[in-house]
């Protein structure tokens, strides 16, 4: 039995066709509403990620954060297998990819993102998770047979990611240089996300289910950072952190790593990576509207014309609005 090579395959080509003869891709390149809603509930989850992890690391140094984070996860996911009396289901010869995958989806950007966060504003660091979907279409571009970079998908991100930088506001972008190392670890954990995004897709083929691939890829991430956390941190020596960060690693744990990844991956099957990582655009937009919702702050037209901008980019990387025409009666 041939073993997976944990490096992306441009001969492979993910795209195979459907059982049955079928030449159809294996994805919706086109979202349908179903996949527009777990978007949505992404952007919910992870537009306050962010904030928690300001929480987390204000107190709880960021190996250490990483790895209780990552293991109140991997517990989660365990336990709720457990409950529905479901097995992992994870062959042998997909380890390898799951290992890569764990590295690149978790253990290394919730690094370098907690780090980072410790030098830079949460927003600053939304923004730069935003270049997200760029990397995305270009990965996909480069490794796919069915996501290929269009003008239309390119112009799509751009403005979304326009909208992004004029919600979060100009004043962010006056402490760019300031802390180099920081937000180039913030591009460089976008960049980590999008290969992950691509590598992810080829789960569904081998009939894993995303439950399997959640559990799989927070077990081995959280393994990873032990020897990480106890050589970095020597958490035994810290002191016991407030409740305010025990609740917001639980919250990150549970809902936003959990819960977040099974949905990810669910979208990621159905119509594919460049689509399932457009969440990132939504993340900024997602904090302001729970800020004003929740914490009485207040909406300015520069958040309204974001929000427009963002929407418009949404539109066209979907593509149904511009392909829109008043039916022609006979």
């Amino acid at each position: 039995m041939a073993t997976l090579r944990p490096t992306f395959d441009r001969t492979t080509r993910e795209a195979i066709p459907i059982a049955g003869g079928d030449d159809a891709p294996m994805i919706r390149i086109q979202m349908n509403g179903h996949d527009w809603a777990i978007l949505g509930g992404l952007a919910l989850i992870w537009g306050a990620a962010f904030f928690l992890i300001g929480v987390a690391v204000r107190h709880v140094p960021p190996f250490t954060y990483v790895l209780a984070r990552l293991s109140l996860a991997a517990l989660a996911m365990v336990a709720f297998l457990w409950w529905r009396g479901q097995p992992l289901g994870l062959p042998r010869r997909v380890w390898g990819a799951i290992i890569l995958l764990a590295l690149i989806n978790t253990a290394l950007p919730f690094t370098l993102f907690g780090w980072a966060q410790t030098h830079i504003a949460s927003g600053l660091a939304s923004i730069l998770n935003a270049t997200t979907p760029i990397w995305g279409v270009i990965v996909a571009h480069l490794f796919t047979a069915d996501e290929k970079i269009t003008p239309r998908k390119a112009a799509g991100v751009l403005v979304g990611f326009a909208g992004d930088a004029l919600m979060i506001g100009p004043g962010l972008f006056a402490s760019l240089g300031g802390s180099v190392l920081a937000q180039l670890a913030c591009v460089v954990a976008a960049l980590c996300y999008a290969l992950a995004g691509v590598w992810a897709r080829r789960f569904r083929k081998l009939g894993i289910s995303p439950l399997s691939v959640t559990t799989g890829q927070l077990v081995v991430g959280a393994l990873m950072m032990v020897p990480v956390a106890l050589i970095g941190d020597k958490p035994w020596t810290l002191d016991w952190p407030p409740a305010e960060a025990i609740a917001a690693i639980v919250a990150l744990a549970v809902v936003c790593t959990a819960f977040g990844y099974v949905l990810y991956f669910k979208l990621i099957d159905s119509s594919g990576a460049t689509n399932a990582l457009l969440v990132t655009l939504l993340v900024p937009p997602t904090a302001i509207l729970l800020g004003v919702l929740f914490l009485g702050e207040v909406i300015s037209p520069v958040d309204i014309g974001g929000l427009a901008l963002i929407g418009l980019g949404l539109a066209a990387i979907d593509g149904r609005l511009l392909k829109w025409r008043p039916r022609r009666h006979r």
